[in-house]
């Protein structure tokens, strides 16, 4: 009965444990991929915003895949990739807008595992 019991216990955790590995986030997962129209509704921009938001969010998904397949300082180029995206869609957005996107893209960037202030 003893010897059931540990069974169960050790199958019960190792099924815990396989579960919970698979959730953890990760930063290769995210290539940096924005949806332009989902983002330029969110943000009500106009059609000038919006062709400037989409040149810089091809450049920001550029930059992440970059940053993501790299060997060296990876966490480093991340955080330039982000902000340097930060920098241009300030200069881009309105303020309300630009409170707007920085907010979305932290809890993005959280959501997927990416944290910058280590």
């Amino acid at each position: 009965m003893k010897r059931l019991g540990l069974t169960l216990v050790a199958t019960l955790c190792i099924t815990v444990a396989s579960f919970a590995a698979g959730n953890q986030p990760n930063s290769e997962k995210w290539d940096g991929k924005i949806n332009v129209y989902q983002l330029g509704k969110y943000l009500n921009l106009s059609g000038d915003q919006t062709a400037q938001v989409s040149q810089i969010c091809d450049y920001f998904s550029e930059q992440m895949s970059y940053a993501s397949s790299a060997k060296k300082n990876k966490d480093e180029k991340l955080q330039n990739a982000v902000y340097g995206n930060l920098k241009l869609m300030k200069k881009t957005l309105d303020d309300k807008q630009y409170y707007k996107y920085a907010t979305l893209i932290n809890l993005t960037l959280r959501n997927n595992g990416i944290e910058l202030n280590k």
